[in-house]
């Protein structure tokens, strides 16, 4: 007997997206900390792989010197990675004194604010960090995340259009596409993006975790768990299904129950 799902019950909350944020199975926080911090080679040859290790390491050179701006970058993100996203935003946020007008450092406290949910705050910082005749794709699309996090889809759709004019067909701004449309109700045209996402060769975990909840919203979850179990390892595969029962089953919670703040799954592109 197939499952019913009231869409309207979840997305008619900003509660919504606690989705995948931390997708099963997804990449670790750390694999990206190199994109950001890969000038600091001078002093590290690479950044550790372990979020707890980064953080002691860089927050040792930052505190030796807190006007260090490689310092404090390879600390934030490390800190962002580690899930400690209050203490970044103070590190960045003191950086970006220290360091004004230091572009690298104000795209980093723009992420971290938006990691916190200062969602207004991250789009304002977000605009200094990049300008319109010199525009950061991935930029673009974080604040894009913050105005969907704010409750304006059209605006935030519209920055992700920037993106993808630079970034043709990037998987994680489709996937914050699809997702903007889960927020305002319209789950065909979520579907219709989160599958060009999942179509990419270079589709992560997270997309996959989206494009199966946009599928078990519409009440097909026979095809939402082929979606998110697909060629994973079988243990992998049932956890995710496992995660997707969880989301879904908040959908017909009795109106009232607490719901948890989503951190977002929409995708931030480091």
């Amino acid at each position: 007997m197939r499952q019913r799902f009231s869409p309207a019950r979840l997305l008619a909350s900003a509660s919504l997206v606690a989705v995948v944020a931390m997708s099963l199975g997804g990449c670790t926080a750390m694999s990206k900390l190199s994109d950001v911090t890969g000038s600091i080679g001078s002093r590290a040859e690479a950044p550790p792989s372990d979020p707890a290790r980064a953080a002691e390491v860089y927050g040792e050179r930052y505190r030796a010197n807190p006007k260090d701006a490689e310092a404090a970058l390879g600390y934030g993100q490390a800190l962002r990675a580690n899930g400690q996203r209050a203490q970044a935003v103070a590190v960045l946020e003191q950086a970006t004194i220290a360091n004004p007008g230091n572009k690298a450092l104000l795209a980093q406290y723009g992420r971290a604010l938006a990691d916190n949910g200062n969602f207004q705050q991250a789009f304002d910082v977000l605009s200094k960090a990049h300008s319109p005749d010199n525009p950061d794709w991935r930029l673009l699309s974080v604040q894009g995340t913050a105005l969907d996090q704010m409750g304006r889809h059209e605006e935030a759709r519209s920055y992700y259009a920037s993106a993808l004019k630079i970034a043709p067909g990037d998987p994680g701004v489709l996937s914050n596409v699809g997702l903007s449309y889960m927020l305002s109700k319209d789950l065909p045209k979520a579907e219709e993006a989160l599958r060009q996402a999942y179509a990419s060769p270079r589709a992560n975990a997270r997309v996959r975790q989206n494009l199966g909840l946009v599928v078990g919203l519409q009440g097909r979850f026979a095809e939402a768990e082929t979606i998110v179990k697909a060629d994973l390892p079988p243990e992998q595969a049932a956890a995710n299904v496992a995660y997707l029962k969880e989301m879904l089953s908040r959908s017909d919670a009795p109106r009232g129950t607490p719901k948890r703040t989503p951190v977002a799954a929409l995708s931030r592109p480091d």
